[in-house]
């Protein structure tokens, strides 16, 4: 029996989906076995920020060159290089030498991060990029669509910040890394068999200037996604888990031992229910029965509501001279509820990105849209090392919310398409 078109495309998204979750869940583990792994080395924040630096620089240039490179050589080709490449950056943090210098170790880890960064923006933008050329263009199906890949990739993430930590707690850094590798390695070679054809190869004229866009709706939403994550960041790498892990561990090492579950834990709940959510929010937004201007509008309106949570959570952290237990019960209520209103926001932004993109450039402003994205979480990461050490939770949780009400106030810019501008 010879397949649809409608069924190619089906199991075009679920090969893409697959082969996302499996680099996410890796990705996610990989973020908590550096953080703790090199905290208990008795790395500063700022040190720790550094670790990651690289990752999101690297973020930044392959997305803005990223989108050219899926034009040019195909969609499928990005996705398998960037699979491919988190196999070799996990590979490579098996050689990591305890005895090495402070330096060394941050210099090598930072480069092998830059690697990871690279691999996972070539997999996030081909398999962002595939769901505008798959999904149903009828109702809310791009928007469901979309909603599901991100909310289920970050669902899967959250549960790779729950197993980095149980791998560094059971296994160790070493057997941890090269378990991840080996396990990526075959699932690459199970999607390089299954996956359907029917996804663009490639063109060859496709030039590297098409990646900068030229529409305003498309330039503003990238820089409200900036500060948008920027605002996440700014509390989530370095900052929170730093916290958590001075209040729950007496440095001993059962203690860690306990502290790295419970903290990995958190995290892969947070995560988890930010990824529920995600896949919600047409349900949340009532999408199929509201237009595209109605969903810019909201836009602003979510991202007003999500800067209210960390404003009353810094007021909070300032109310008490010492940890306590109301107070970290406190922020994981507060932030549990940043995730599910920050979810909202970003699930939003993804639907837009697409619906603001035409069909032939949708590679280029995808991948100039998470360059943006890379851009917010460098910030973020910065920022979260220099904080904390600066001013502790409270002063992460502060600047996220000056960076929340610049991102609602830019997302105010953005304009329903008219018709002769509505994407093909």
């Amino acid at each position: 029996m010879t397949s649809t078109p409608a069924q190619n495309g089906l199991a075009a998204y679920v090969a893409v989906t697959a082969a996302y979750w499996a680099f996410m869940l890796t990705d996610g583990a990989l973020r908590m076995l550096v953080l703790l792994h090199f905290h208990t080395l008795g790395f500063s924040p700022v040190q720790l920020a550094y670790l990651f630096v690289l990752y999101e620089i690297a973020g930044m240039v392959t997305n803005l060159s990223a989108g050219w490179i899926a034009a040019r050589f195909g969609l499928t080709t990005t996705l398998y290089a960037g699979l491919s490449l988190q196999v070799v950056a996990l590979v490579a943090l098996t050689q990591l030498d305890p005895t090495w210098q402070i330096a060394t170790s941050v210099a090598f880890v930072m480069a092998v991060q830059g690697l990871s960064g690279v691999a996972k923006d070539l997999a996030k933008m081909a398999s962002k990029s595939a769901v505008k050329l798959l999904a149903p263009r009828e109702g809310d199906g791009l928007f469901r669509w979309v909603a599901v890949l991100t909310g289920s990739k970050n669902a899967v993430k959250g549960l790779g910040f729950l197993l980095g930590a149980a791998l560094l707690a059971l296994a160790g850094f070493t057997w941890a890394t090269l378990g991840m590798a080996i396990i990526l390695g075959l699932i690459l070679i199970a999607v390089l068999i299954a996956m359907p054809a029917g996804l663009p190869t490639g063109r060859k004229g496709a030039k590297f200037s098409e990646v900068f866009s030229k529409s305003a709706n498309i330039n503003w939403l990238s820089a409200a996604r900036v500060f948008l994550f920027g605002a996440r960041d700014v509390w989530f790498v370095v900052g929170i888990p730093v916290y958590f892990y001075a209040v729950l561990s007496d440095g001993t090492e059962e203690g860690n031992r306990a502290a790295f579950f419970m903290i990995g834990t958190f995290m892969a709940i947070w995560i988890i229910c930010y990824g529920a959510v995600q896949a919600a929010a047409p349900r949340i937004l009532r999408a199929p029965s509201r237009s595209e201007a109605d969903l810019i509008a909201a836009a602003r309106r979510w991202a007003t509501m999500l800067a209210v949570v960390p404003a009353v959570l810094t007021a909070a952290v300032l109310m008490s001279d010492e940890p306590a237990l109301w107070l970290t019960v406190t922020l994981v209520a507060g932030l549990l509820l940043f995730g599910a209103l920050f979810a909202v926001n970003s699930s939003l932004h993804s639907y837009l990105i697409l619906a603001f993109s035409k069909d032939e450039r949708v590679t280029m402003d995808v991948g100039f849209y998470y360059m943006a994205n890379a851009g917010g979480r460098l910030l973020g990461t910065v920022l979260s090392g220099l904080t904390y050490q600066l001013g502790g939770v409270a002063a992460c949780l502060g600047t996220a919310t000056v960076m929340i009400a610049l991102s609602a106030l830019i997302a105010g810019r953005l304009t329903a398409p008219t018709p002769e501008s509505t994407p093909a």
